[in-house]
């Protein structure tokens, strides 16, 4: 039985950093919108209450009934979950009391609160509230306080349930990740025994009672979480999977051969697929970034059904989908505003009347690092930065030709050697515990973009008229929100002069500075 912390979402931005915070503890929990509870089991040890974009006071404002849960519980109500706990257990809440935006110091005032055990006495805090606790819910008395705002934490005497006005699961909450442990492990009672060995030998086990003597199929794409949902199903299965890595003529330089070769040491039966002349020739003429996701993801369809119909008796198709996927899918507005085509693969179940396998969907991306060196997958794969399911074909604004994919290739090919070459020691991007050696391993992803725009330059004495690259760069942790990464001048002065004496057709590089959001990570 796994321990389990259930997390309730109202909506709030951060929720998921709740569960981050809490899987980095080692232990298991799961985010469900607030109107989809599921069945309150023993494995259950308690419940997190998150924070909302909503007002408990609106008449639309997000209601769940929690008689099953509060006092029978450890129940931790954060924020908006605070004032519903206040709002509908005999408490008061108000807009015209003093609101809380940022930083803020808490003061304890119960020494013997679980909750705020081995916290400094005074601390920093992250507020983000426009209502506040007026009232407090019956029997509940105050263990903290801001200099605005008295009940900015509170607990319900007689039950294991605890309020707070402010957001321990941001980073700005300087011992937000103590009052987290200290909820999880002292007030909940669990054990932090969730940890990659453990998730494998739980899941593998799983894996082969669910699919016994059954054939899986599953799309190699070389990136992390197809890697490491390989090796498990490998681990679980054998020779029952069949792995297929469609080359679609838009990869980077030499990939196709790296991928199949690094592939040789983890016993893996992989087919490899050239299909690179008929995605080119599907995206003959299409610029509209859209469109060319839907050229590139219906051909892949068609090419991996062509070759998957080969391999007799399949049942299963197994993908690399992870936890950020799953609570984006159910989340509690429904999924969000599509902003483009997700590039897993889609179609190929109801097509195929294959059954869905998705060993990975309870991790999140850095759990899934630390899984596949669990295994001991090589690190260059484990650590891989992540690249896009279109992979070139999004990279090239405007219509794909064979000439802009060789510009392209060799740009992109400098950059990334380069950031493997140039020696340094930051904190690493895929290891947060270990400190990198060079530029790559400190970043989350890095790519070139061939823009659509040509410029007058000056090569030797000859006027040029030649086209711009644009190198990008962010470090990230599940690729939700991202920074642009300050690279070294120096680095960057290189790798520039490099592209432009090297790669024929450039005579312009430029280096993206946009976080995400607004922009994305990729430029289509």
């Amino acid at each position: 039985m796994q321990e389990t912390i259930l997390i309730l979402d109202f909506g709030s931005q951060v929720t998921q950093l709740i569960g981050r915070r809490l899987r980095e503890l080692n232990v298991y929990c799961e985010i469900h919108p607030y109107n989809k509870i599921p069945e309150i089991t023993s494995d259950i040890k308690g419940v997190i209450l998150s924070g909302s974009p909503s007002s408990v006071r609106d008449k639309n404002a997000p209601f769940v009934d929690i008689t099953g849960i509060k006092g029978k519980l450890p129940l931790l109500g954060i924020c908006y979950g605070a004032q519903f706990i206040a709002c509908h257990y005999g408490g008061e809440v108000d807009a015209s009391l003093a609101r809380e935006y940022g930083r803020a110091m808490l003061t304890i005032t119960d020494n013997q609160c679980l909750l705020f055990n081995g916290v400094s006495k005074t601390s920093q805090v992250w507020m983000s509230h426009g209502d506040t606790i007026a009232v407090l819910p019956e029997k509940a008395f105050v263990v903290a306080s801001t200099e605005d705002v008295k009940n900015a934490a509170y607990k319900i005497d007689g039950e294991e349930t605890y309020a707070v006005q402010f957001h321990p699961e941001v980073f700005h909450t300087k011992e937000g990740h103590k009052m987290l442990e200290n909820f999880a492990m002292k007030i909940c009672g669990c054990h932090g025994n969730w940890t990659p060995d453990s998730f494998i030998d739980s899941t593998v086990a799983s894996l082969r009672a669910k699919l016994g003597d059954d054939k899986v199929i599953l799309g190699l794409s070389g990136g992390v979480d197809s890697t490491v949902a390989a090796v498990l199903l490998n681990k679980a299965i054998g020779s029952n999977l069949t792995c297929i890595f469609v080359d679609n003529g838009l990869l980077r330089k030499n990939e196709f051969e790296d991928v199949l070769d690094s592939y040789k040491d983890l016993g893996l039966n992989v087919i490899g697929v050239d299909s690179g002349a008929l995605f080119l020739e599907k995206l003959r003429g299409v610029t509209d970034p859209e469109a060319k996701r839907k050229a590139i993801g219906t051909t892949f369809i068609d090419v991996f059904e062509t070759e998957a119909k080969k391999i007799k008796g399949a049942g299963w198709l197994a993908q690399g989908t992870i936890y950020p996927d799953v609570i984006e899918s159910v989340s509690v507005n429904g999924p969000s505003c599509k902003i483009k085509s997700h590039h897993n693969v889609g179609g190929l179940p109801e097509k195929m009347n294959l059954k869905i396998v998705e060993p990975l969907r309870s991790l999140f991306k850095d759990e899934v690092r630390r899984v596949g060196r669990a295994l001991n997958i090589k690190r260059e794969l484990v650590g891989r930065h992540p690249f896009p399911g279109p992979s070139l074909g999004i990279r090239i604004l405007g219509e794909v030709t064979e000439e802009k994919l060789r510009i392209l290739r060799d740009a992109d090919d400098i950059f990334i050697k380069g950031l493997r070459d140039w020696k340094c020691e930051l904190p690493s991007a895929s290891y947060p515990d270990e400190v990198a050696d060079n530029l790559y391993d400190s970043i989350w992803q890095a790519g070139t973009m061939l823009l659509p725009v040509k410029s007058v330059g000056v090569m030797g004495d000859e006027r040029s008229y030649e086209y711009t690259i644009a190198l990008r760069a962010v470090i990230s942790t599940d690729g939700m929100t991202a920074d642009w990464v300050h690279l070294p001048y120096d680095f960057l002065a290189k790798v520039s002069n490099d592209i432009i004496n090297k790669v024929k057709g450039v005579n312009r590089v430029c280096y993206d500075i946009s976080s995400k959001p607004p922009a994305t990570i990729e430029w289509e």
